[in-house]
């Protein structure tokens, strides 16, 4: 923003000819070295890509003599055809028919950058209301509809970079083990709607970090993904979902060499993972962007910019608490050195939770930015005083021992501001979310993870009930006690979905929200009838009813009337779902019996069988193993039709499918939302969300509010929603369970 040369400007580079004759014309080659601050990492890349084209020019050449030209032709479009079959197979074999919703927003706070330009210069919330739809023989779709408005920044996002987004994320899933072609694209359906931030169409807005955008909407879909997988038992692929990328280092200026230079320090590539269903969370392993994430050695990096690293390390509690804990991310703090002149700026902290939990797990951490221009560490070192070299403890960041000018907010993007000799930057990464209870989590767990810097130790009481011994060891016999009496506790405090629902619907009436919030809900009406629909419906609200904001880039008189009610939009969609009856799946290798799945499910196989269960071939009979393991674990004898996540399941009472709570208590009829027959607890102030989150690493409540759902006889907690306040209670997982019965597993419901 506010280029003033044209390293400021980047390279530019349109669909034409740079070369001919396996030669790279000189000119393009020139243009490289001279709109690139790191020219030779890219014209290095550069001549990589030509390799590359040698290379599979080669292989075509050697088959097209082998075999003929008529038949490399013939084989291309075959391959093409089994991938897309193959897709659709793949979704057959491992998900459940039906609707999947997982929203969520993600938070920008322009209004007080004064760099910009004023139409670019305010707060905002960008919205993803991400909705899969699975049917048919296999369909995947992917629904958009109700995003955002495009805006004057440059997160906007084009169809070509959600179908990026699309791959990066089913090539690290279900067809991880096939081949990549346009088979499973032309298997899928996607609606991204023009004029909205997921397709800004031909608006004028710029799509210069669209990654913003795309990293917290397409936490959806591991998310929904993972609600079919545990539905058909494939545990060991279930996973809460990535951390989005945390405080990117980025900038420019003279460097060490006193060569014009940039940087963005992909150190980010190494967040952590959410928590999976059999295991916890991976620490600094990937990103979304990145499955092969690699922080990289800091003597790497520190060869590259004029930055040192005082340190590089965990950042506890900031990975999401649950029964199975988020991967933990990390701080690092770099010392700005030997360099005339350099530009850095924050991205990405945000005062949202950018990455929801799963089953009842919470959220990974949100971030927040912490430098100091002109610190005294310096002058500290030379005198031999002892210095902090970290942040540390959230609650009690370290630096604020060193003196100087100090930027200390959350705040989720900064404008390119000067750093001299001896600054000091922080760049502190978000964590991943939780699966599951946090109570459920074993006592000696939550005692390792303090011992293991992945949990700050206050946190062991507040949040798991744990308690610990002097020597650090968990304390079994008080856990326990403890644990019941926080069960009885949630109970007093939360108060039963549809009470809740009164009380909030005088706030969404009166349009009580922050700005941002309310801009964010005008959007959504403006641009999308059906989420104005379904908005009002679910508030019961007038038809007219609107949301008095200023949408700079959506006029006003958009908004279309209508309601429809959250029951009938549930029965709409089962009423238009077409399931085809298709072959069972048949073995097509290797199976895990029955004892296995069970031994996965209690924990009892190391990291390394798991990850081979997941390398194998998928058993065709995993379903009825999955309900046979779940059926003996519980207290009733209803059979069990769908398991529903974690301490859900749909059973056959009466003849009648009802969703049941593992300790027997029944919501309601698989057609219907067994939230809204919850009981409810909404952490939207600092002292509730400070009993979770340390300082600064939880959302901002204005814009945020963190919501706690149980079961109110066993008071387990089964789901968390963290949206803005007035977002309506999502309806996450509809199965077309008679579809999928009768069409894919070819046999009646029980």
């Amino acid at each position: 923003m506010g280029p003033t040369n044209r390293l400021d400007d980047g390279i530019d580079l349109p669909c034409m000819k740079i070369g001919e004759n396996d030669e790279l014309a000189q000119w393009h080659l020139l243009r490289c070295q001279k709109q690139t601050r790191a020219p030779m990492y890219y014209l290095l890349d550069e001549r990589t890509r030509l390799a590359g084209c040698h290379m599979i020019r080669e292989a075509v050449e050697r088959v097209i003599l082998e075999e003929g030209i008529e038949s490399i032709k013939q084989f291309s479009r075959e391959v093409i055809e089994e991938g897309r079959r193959s897709f659709k197979s793949r979704i057959r074999e491992m998900t459940v028919p039906g609707r999947y919703r997982s929203a969520a927003t993600f938070d920008v706070t322009f209004a007080d950058k004064q760099g910009l330009p004023a139409r670019a210069r305010r707060d905002f919330l960008m919205h993803a209301p991400f909705e899969v739809r699975i049917g048919g023989d296999g369909t995947y779709e992917l629904d958009m509809e109700g995003a955002s408005a495009w805006g004057w920044h440059s997160m906007n996002c084009t169809p070509s970079g959600m179908q990026g987004a699309i791959w990066v994320q089913f090539t690290q899933t279900l067809i991880c083990n096939d081949k990549v072609n346009d088979g499973a694209y032309l298997a899928i359906g996607t609606n991204f709607p023009e004029g909205t931030i997921a397709n800004l169409g031909d608006a004028e807005g710029s799509t210069g970090i669209a990654w913003a955008f795309l990293q917290p909407a397409f936490t959806g879909f591991p998310r929904t993904l993972s609600r079919a997988l545990q539905a058909r038992g494939f545990i060991e692929e279930v996973i809460g979902s990535y951390s989005c990328s945390g405080n990117v280092i980025q900038g420019g200026g003279i460097d060490q060499y006193g060569n014009s230079s940039a940087i963005m320090n992909f150190e980010i590539a190494a967040q952590g993972m959410g928590g999976k269903y059999v295991l916890d969370g991976t620490d600094t392993c990937a990103a979304m962007f990145n499955p092969e994430g690699d922080a990289g050695d800091v003597e790497m990096w520190e060869l590259i910019c004029p930055m040192v690293y005082l340190s590089r390390r965990l950042k506890a509690s900031s990975g999401g608490p649950g029964r199975h804990r988020g991967g933990s991310s990390f701080e690092s703090l770099l010392l700005v050195w030997k360099t005339p002149f350099w530009e850095l700026q924050n991205l990405g902290t945000t005062r949202v939770f950018s990455a929801q939990g799963l089953f009842g797990g919470y959220p990974g951490s949100a971030a927040y930015v912490h430098n100091i221009k002109g610190a005294d560490l310096l002058d500290r070192a030379r005198k031999g005083e002892a210095y902090p070299l970290c942040d540390g403890d959230w609650d009690h960041p370290a630096l604020l021992e060193i003196e100087g000018e100090r930027t200390y907010k959350q705040d989720n993007f900064t404008t390119l501001e000067p750093f001299a000799e001896g600054d000091l930057y922080l760049s502190v990464m978000k964590g991943a979310p939780g699966l599951g209870d946090p109570l459920l989590r074993p006592p000696e767990a939550v005692a390792a993870d303090v011992r293991d810097g992945h949990l700050l130790p206050r946190f062991t009481d507040s949040v798991y009930g744990v308690a610990l011994n002097e020597d650090g060891a968990a304390d079994v016999a008080a856990s326990e006690s403890r644990r019941e009496r926080m069960r009885r506790e949630r109970l007093e405090q939360a108060v039963p979905v549809r009470e809740w629902w009164q009380r909030e619907r005088e706030r969404v009436e009166a349009q009580d929200f922050i700005d941002a919030v309310r801009v964010c809900y005008a959007e959504s009406m403006r641009l999308s009838a059906r989420f104005a629909a379904e908005f009002r419906g679910f508030w019961d609200l007038p038809e007219d009813f609107q949301v008095e904001a200023v949408t700079p880039t959506v006029a006003a008189d958009r908004a279309e009337l209508g309601k429809i009610t959250p029951e009938e939009t549930a029965d709409e969609f089962l009423a238009s779902s077409e399931v085809e009856t298709v072959e069972p799946p048949r073995a097509g290798g290797g199976t895990l019996d029955r004892e296995t799945l069970a031994a996965m499910l209690d924990e009892k196989l190391s990291r390394r069988e798991i990850k081979d269960i997941q390398s194998g071939y998928k058993d065709p009979d995993r379903f009825e193993k999955w309900i046979a393991v779940l059926s003996e674990r519980l207290p009733y004898d209803d059979p069990i039709v769908l398991p529903m996540g974690e301490g859900l399941n749909v059973v056959s009472s009466e003849g009648e499918l009802v969703i049941r709570c593992d300790c027997g208590h029944d919501f309601c009829p698989p057609t219907r939302n067994w939230k809204m027959e919850a009981a409810i607890y909404v952490r939207d102030d600092l002292d509730t969300l400070l009993e979770v989150y340390p300082k600064m690493a939880h959302c901002d409540p204005e814009w945020m509010e963190l919501r706690e759902l149980y079961c109110p006889s066993c008071a387990r907690q089964l789901e968390t929603e963290a949206v803005p306040p007035g977002y309506p209670v999502v309806h996450e997982f509809l199965p077309d369970i008679e579809g999928f019965y009768r069409g894919w597993l070819g046999r009646e419901v029980p």
